[in-house]
């Protein structure tokens, strides 16, 4: 699938005719084995804490002191999960492009399990960076120098309570439903998170969330229009595991849903803040610190408290999860492959990551993968494609922000 960099959202294209005989149905099967394994671990609702919202409060009122978090139990035992993830007949896929995208998923998986395994202990830290890669000093460097550069503080808004911003999100999946019915995708409210999340195809909010007015569009694109509109189109296709994720896809998919807060001209000051405390407080958590002392880092930077305690939080949880480091590492690597030229339209088919676009268009290029069934809103609107040229050759990650 080639064309402009920013494709423009429709109507939902006719899906194309496969070439079913060009997988066989042994290679589909361990496809969708996988997939369906995948599907069946919901592996960020098990990383989050179930009381973060309730030791706020207390932790802000005295923050000399660590908080302590408390997990729901595990849906699914490791060993079983293991013993599943090592009995995937992935050997025997003949497609040499599938197999090389499948055995790397394995592995990710495998390394997931003991993630699970070691949750909220000493050995997961260094488990989470294996998944995640190290923190390298440029990207600390970048960021850094962003806290030093973007305006300091609490910035006053009006807030959208947890029932508003349901509604806005509803308001968000029915226009997808309008172009495509069969879409199945939802948005709930729930008790037992903090913020707000995708698992599978459900927007996850929590009963406590407060969303600023200006970000509630660009944090619908990156959640519904970049998430769950990959989620849509992944499963649609018949590799299934474009739908479930393809090893290491979150820094291109958070990447991707940063970019999306920026084409549709939503990035504020205070969210580039955010992205960029998010790699020095892992930073400060692989240095060995401990969350009072993240904490007081964050602050003395010009967060306010509260917002550096959802960070701490994020960072902390579980024993060290290294993931949010990827947001900044994502939107860099991708809006560098948008000023060499690259195209986005694959990146909407699912989700995968920057590093196997080769072999998703060698997938694409035999005529395995359909038509996205939607694409993102945000790309109907006429700004977008050039909000996106200019992030792409900007030199200061500054210069982008909305307000």
């Amino acid at each position: 699938m080639t064309g402009d960099p920013v494709p423009h959202a429709g109507d939902a294209p006719e899906t194309p005719a496969i070439n079913a005989g060009a997988l066989s149905p042994a290679d589909l099967a361990a496809d969708h084995a996988m997939a369906t394994l995948a599907g069946s671990v919901r592996f960020l609702l098990e990383m989050t804490p179930v009381n973060a919202d309730n030791v706020r409060a207390e932790f802000l009122a005295h923050p000399e002191k660590d908080p302590v978090f408390e997990y729901r139990d595990l849906d699914v035992d490791p060993d079983v999960l293991d013993a599943q993830v090592v009995a995937l007949p992935i050997d025997d896929v003949e497609d040499t492009t599938l197999a090389a995208l499948l055995r790397n998923r394995q592995r990710e998986m495998a390394l997931r399990v003991e993630m699970l395994r070691a949750r909220d202990t000493p050995d997961f830290l260094q488990l989470s960076i294996a998944q995640y890669g190290a923190v390298l000093p440029a990207l600390v460097s970048r960021a850094e120098g962003l806290l030093d550069k973007l305006p300091r503080g609490h910035l006053e808004h009006d807030s959208v309570d947890a029932e508003g911003f349901l509604a806005a999100a509803q308001a968000e999946i029915d226009h997808y439903r309008s172009i495509d019915p069969d879409v199945g995708i939802h948005a709930e409210i729930r008790d037992d998170i903090s913020g707000i999340l995708v698992d599978g195809n459900t927007l996850l909010i929590s009963n406590n969330a407060a969303v600023a007015a200006p970000r509630v569009n660009a944090l619908l694109q990156h959640e519904v229009g970049t998430h769950l509109v990959t989620q849509v189109n992944g499963l649609a296709q018949p590799i299934r595991m474009l739908g479930s994720g393809l090893a290491h896809y979150d820094e291109t998919q958070e990447g991707l849903a940063v970019l999306a807060e920026i084409a549709c001209g939503g990035l504020t000051a205070a969210r580039l803040r955010q992205l960029a405390a998010r790699v020095v407080a892992v930073h400060s958590l692989v240095g060995g610190a401990s969350f009072v002392e993240t904490h007081r880092l964050l602050t003395g930077h010009g967060l306010p408290a509260g917002s550096a305690y959802g960070i701490a939080m994020r960072v902390y949880r579980a024993g060290g999860f290294t993931k949010d480091a990827i947001y900044l590492r994502g939107l860099l690597g991708l809006l560098e492959h948008l000023a060499d030229g690259g195209a986005m339209d694959l990146f909407f088919l699912g989700k995968f990551s920057l590093e196997d676009l080769p072999l998703v268009e060698d997938l694409d290029g035999r005529g395995l993968l359909t038509a996205a069934r939607v694409m993102p809103r945000y790309l109907s609107d006429p700004a977008a494609a050039a909000r996106l040229h200019d992030a792409a050759h900007s030199d200061d990650l500054t210069a982008l922000v909305n307000a």
